[in-house]
């Protein structure tokens, strides 16, 4: 029989198979033991609530591939990763997977406190499936690149969160897994071992080896990975590009952060409270909710009002970027002519000129504050903007760069940027 239309290069093996999964806890309502006992039959059934997790999950992972796992706090990351791993069992559903796993999910997971690093190495190592003399032929690589040498023999318990967590990742990496599993658990590494971390992983990318990220890191999920996949609630929200899963996230954050403003708002609304209302930010020579580019000014409105009155007073402002960093903040105290009284209502608007700030979403944040800087009045996260760059440039400041002549100062082409 002749096939037509073959494909010459056939995709790559799936290695995790997630089929319709979903997990349910039992969350107990009663406090003690002897409720408990007085609430045992039908009648505990008031005290017991059920709680979905995941809920019909599905996602075929195939060898090569780095994966990350993103959505809020409580979307059901972890219990997604616990179950790809074989620690926890789905309620629902199957996941099927071949090859070696080493699963980096929680902070001191697989270790006994009572036990010296030393000792923890080849239980860790035992229990992702090494043998004994494996472990001892890799023990050196392993303590080295944790770096707590002089700490190996010291029982964990006296570890730091940072050297429970080196160690950890250090046995989990030269087990030689043909799957890492990977949870939020380096954001408490130093930078120094988050990027040897980072580094490791790129190395794992280019021996063809199958990753699982979970990260808040939006940065991470766009360098590292090939896909993404959003949760939401337990659910699958999109899977696709780190690109597109990212920007679907970033809308939901910004509905829920302007759901809760609302609210707050709302709970705030009292006369005698100095208050913060109506704040938005324009782009002068763009049109509402276009992007800013690099160089634009940013102007902030917002309104402020005081109930009794203030003869002086500061209004700050602050931006974040998407990672919660602060890339800028000022206030009014540099107008030595003053600002005059806040009485009842006024608006102010704080222009910031010309901006270079890399591509991305920022937030803005205002405060009503008095001479001594004491804040009268918050509204975080009020609102935000989007900015668009060109180029072959990320981070939160923008620039154009060129290759140029060793001595001349001359480019090598005639394009702006060279690679």
């Amino acid at each position: 029989m002749q096939l037509s239309n073959v494909d010459a290069s056939p995709r790559p093996p799936v290695v995790v198979e997630v089929a319709d999964v979903s997990k349910r806890f039992v969350v107990r309502k009663d406090n003690s033991l002897k409720e408990r006992i007085v609430t045992l039959g039908r009648a505990g059934r008031r005290y017991r609530e059920e709680f979905w997790a995941l809920s019909d999950v599905s996602a075929s992972i195939r060898a090569g591939e780095t994966i990350g796992l993103i959505g809020h706090n409580g979307s059901g990351k972890s219990t997604l990763l616990k179950i790809i791993g074989g620690i926890l069992e789905p309620s629902k559903g199957r996941v099927d997977g071949r090859g070696r796993v080493a699963a980096l999910l929680e902070l001191g997971a697989g270790f006994h406190p009572d036990l010296t690093g030393r000792e923890n190495v080849f239980l860790n190592a035992s229990v992702l499936g090494l043998s004994r003399a494996e472990t001892e032929s890799k023990f050196d690589d392993i303590v080295a690149f944790s770096g707590i040498g002089e700490f190996i023999d010291t029982q964990v318990k006296f570890y730091s969160s940072g050297m429970y967590v080196r160690l950890a990742f250090a046995v989990a990496v030269h087990t030689d897994p043909d799957v890492l599993i990977v949870d939020e658990v380096l954001a408490v590494g130093d930078e120094a071992f988050q990027r040897k971390c980072m580094d490791k992983i790129k190395a794992f990318q280019a021996e063809g080896r199958t990753i699982i990220l979970v990260t808040h890191s939006m940065g991470q999920v766009a360098e590292l990975c090939d896909r993404a996949i959003l949760l939401d609630h337990g659910k699958v929200v999109i899977d696709g590009t780190p690109n597109e899963v990212i920007a679907t996230f970033r809308d939901i954050l910004e509905q829920r952060r302007l759901a809760e403003s609302d609210l707050a708002g709302r709970a705030a609304d009292d006369p005698s409270h100095a208050k913060i209302s109506a704040t938005r930010v324009r782009i002068p020579g763009r049109g509402p909710g276009e992007p800013a580019r690099p160089g634009d000014d940013i102007v902030i409105e917002t309104t402020l009002s005081h109930p009794t009155g203030l003869s002086s007073w500061l209004c700050a402002i602050q931006i974040d970027n998407e990672h919660g960093q602060v890339v800028f903040g000022t206030n009014t105290d540099h107008e030595r002519s003053g600002l005059g009284s806040l009485v009842g209502e006024r608006q102010l608007e704080v222009r910031i000129v010309s901006p270079m700030f890399g591509q991305g979403t920022y937030h803005v944040s205002v405060a009503l504050l008095d001479p001594s800087g004491n804040h009268l009045a918050d509204a975080s996260l009020t609102t935000s903007f989007v900015m668009e760059a060109d180029g072959p440039n990320w981070g939160s400041v923008y620039a154009m760069s060129r290759v140029e002549e060793p001595g001349t100062g001359e480019p090598t082409s005639d394009d702006p940027i060279s690679a």
